[in-house]
């Protein structure tokens, strides 16, 4: 199995929600957390944290704290992606978010499914997570993404649209 993305991976990237008991082994968190950390980031100053999540009662714990992370209760894995205001409080969030993107794609290379569940900027979401994971009060967690090996493949597809392409000036 090839660790490089292609461009293909873009858009077989789909947001998967149904997933396999098998287990996403060690190696494959470690290259999915490799991808995060490769991100850009404004003056490369990396204001990432992430927890890898396999314990199945935290999972489960976290399916219930987030409105829309049901699949947490059959997901093997879940990486939350935390920023750190304090290194750069202009562009955590969207240091982070590349990190994220990063995962997502990788995940799509190693043959996984994942989702991105939003956090930041609810507190309704970021208090129970970060409670639920014990995350230092001066972080913050951006989001959750689900990872395991999809029951479901969704279609690869591209979602360009033309009129919201402009050249030069709008």
């Amino acid at each position: 199995m090839s660790d490089v993305i292609r461009i293909d991976n873009l858009f077989a990237r789909r947001s998967v929600r149904n997933f396999t008991t098998k287990a996403v082994s060690d190696d494959q968190i470690e290259l999915l957390l490799k991808a995060g950390m490769a991100a850009p980031s404004a003056s490369n100053l990396k204001p990432w944290y992430f927890i890898a999540v396999t314990d199945r009662a935290t999972l489960d714990h976290l399916a219930e704290v987030h409105p829309y992370a049901q699949m947490l209760r059959q997901a093997p894995l879940c990486l939350c992606v935390i920023g750190d205001p304090g290194i750069n409080e202009r562009y955590w969030v969207q240091d982070c978010s590349a990190a994220t993107e990063n995962i997502l794609l990788a995940a799509v290379g190693l043959g996984l499914g994942a989702v991105w569940l939003g956090v930041h900027p609810r507190p309704e979401r970021i208090d129970p997570i970060r409670q639920a994971l014990r995350i230092p009060p001066e972080l913050s967690p951006l989001c959750l993404i689900a990872v395991g090996h999809p029951a479901e493949t969704p279609p690869p597809r591209t979602q360009y649209d033309s009129t919201r392409v402009h050249h030069n000036v709008w």
